[in-house]
């Protein structure tokens, strides 16, 4: 169990030779949920994106596919993971399209009002505080903007659930408990979703 609760606990901060192991197989490992999430997406022609938490970077690049005029920032709290993302990215870095930094959702620090459109995919699980997070996001965002969540765990799964025993610090949250915080952060509409046969939700939320 130790080796194994090592491994999955980079699922929260990925460093080492484990965290890269475990980013490496981010990209793919999610990619049926991220395209699920992605349908959730508002039609809109965003300028500015930004997505937080972003993991290995493909999410990113998926973004920048989409939105052809926007711009897009990735931000993680993790070395590791932006040492990936970036490198996953690194053509679309070199046109200008995109940047990658090390950042903390908890104090955001990347501008007041600026984005169009805001992204976490399997992230929010490992928010400190999750309402005072929410409430970082919505003052990044400008009026009219867009906050979507992503998350493979519904907050009632068994089979998800067992993570939170095992990942220090991590809670999957149920849509009822994120459109709360959502609410409560300053965001004014909340519309979310839940997949057919897997315990996947997405949730949006406008300012």
């Amino acid at each position: 169990m130790g080796l194994y609760k090592n491994f999955v606990s980079q699922t929260r901060k990925p460093e080492g030779v484990m965290g890269k192991m475990m980013v490496n197989g981010m990209n793919s490992g999610h990619a049926k949920m991220a395209d699920w999430g992605f349908s959730h997406l508002p039609k809109i022609q965003p300028d500015e994106v930004v997505d937080l938490g972003c993991g290995g970077g493909r999410n990113v690049s998926e973004l920048l596919k989409k939105y052809t005029s926007a711009r897009v920032l990735g931000i993680d709290y993790s070395e590791v993971s932006v040492s990936k993302a970036t490198s996953y990215n690194r053509s679309l870095i070199d046109q200008g399209r995109c940047i990658i930094s090390q950042g903390d959702v908890s104090n955001l620090r990347i501008g007041k009002e600026k984005y169009d459109l805001a992204t976490a995919f399997e992230t929010v699980y490992f928010w400190p505080g999750i309402q005072q997070c929410f409430s970082q996001v919505v003052n990044t965002i400008r009026p009219g903007g867009y906050f979507l969540i992503v998350n493979e765990a519904d907050g009632v799964d068994e089979g998800t659930l067992k993570y939170e025993k095992i990942i220090d610090g991590m809670k999957c949250y149920t849509i009822e408990q994120l459109e709360e915080a959502l609410l409560a952060s300053g965001f004014s509409e909340v519309v979310s979703d839940h997949h057919d046969t897997k315990p996947w939700i997405a949730v949006l939320a406008k300012k």
